[in-house]
């Protein structure tokens, strides 16, 4: 079998990118809190928007992680680069298309919401934010907090669920899984992002201040990757045995994942 060119790899991360904005931030906006015409709740609130992402990524993983690795975040291409998983000349690719890929889902979202009259895009597209902008009201050193150290906790898994000493097959289900628990704790505090281009997707339309906090939004998922990107070859192997393996847990040559 062929190995992926990189123009393969740049549209897996653009699709997969675009379909965890679309499916995480899409149940949020569209599904979260949906009611019946008698106002009785329908919708799938906190839990269900944990669910959301979660299944985003293990799907993503499993249909494009043999080409491209499965990132459809920076931080994890920054933490995979740092752990010498993927190499340091595809990080700006995969930035770029990865931003590009949120930013449509994010208009996407915005075309689809505005065909619900009286719908407004201000403070409705599940951007995040801190003090008055995040969900629960925590200030920015919580959420500066919670950011790097959720960030830094998922970039573990994904690097030990891929690792070629973690059973085959299941690096999707662990990734995915631990993702929903990364929602189900942190939603009410940042409304989670441990992702920039998640982030950057939805805050210009968004509006109503997300724009202006974007910044922590990509500091912290980036601080709290790169340090588990560094760490976790001297924590569970030496730096020279990971050397030039693709985040992934199958036999392809040169990916990422997550």
């Amino acid at each position: 079998m062929s190995e992926p060119t990189l123009f393969h790899r740049l549209s897996a991360e653009f699709i997969g990118t675009f379909w965890l904005v679309f499916g995480g931030c899409g149940s949020a906006v569209f599904a979260a809190s949906f009611t019946d015409d008698s106002g009785f709740p329908l919708g799938i609130g906190f839990a269900g928007v944990a669910l959301a992402f979660g299944l985003t990524v293990l799907t993503g993983v499993y249909a494009f992680g043999t080409i491209s690795g499965g990132h459809f975040n920076p931080a994890v291409t920054l933490g995979a680069a740092l752990a010498r998983r993927v190499e340091w000349k595809v990080l700006a690719p995969y930035w770029i298309v990865q931003v590009l890929g949120g930013l449509l889902a994010g208009a996407v979202i915005y075309v689809v919401a505005r065909g619900k009259a009286d719908w407004t895009a201000a403070g409705n597209m599940a951007a995040n934010g801190y003090g008055a902008h995040s969900p629960g009201g925590y200030t920015l050193a919580a959420v500066i907090i919670a950011e790097i150290v959720l960030t830094f906790i998922f970039l573990l898994v994904i690097l030990g669920a891929t690792d070629d000493r973690a059973p085959k097959g299941f690096a999707g289900l662990a990734i995915g899984l631990t993702l929903t628990l990364i929602h189900l704790i942190s939603i009410p505090i940042s409304n989670t992002s441990v992702n920039p281009a998640r982030s950057t997707g939805v805050a210009f339309f968004n509006g109503d201040g997300a724009p202006a906090q974007l910044w922590a939004f990509w500091l912290a998922p980036l601080a709290g990757a790169a340090i588990a990107g560094v760490a976790y070859p001297y924590l569970f192997g030496r730096r020279e045995e990971l050397a030039d393996r693709p985040v992934r847990d199958d036999s392809l040559d040169g990916g990422g994942t997550a």
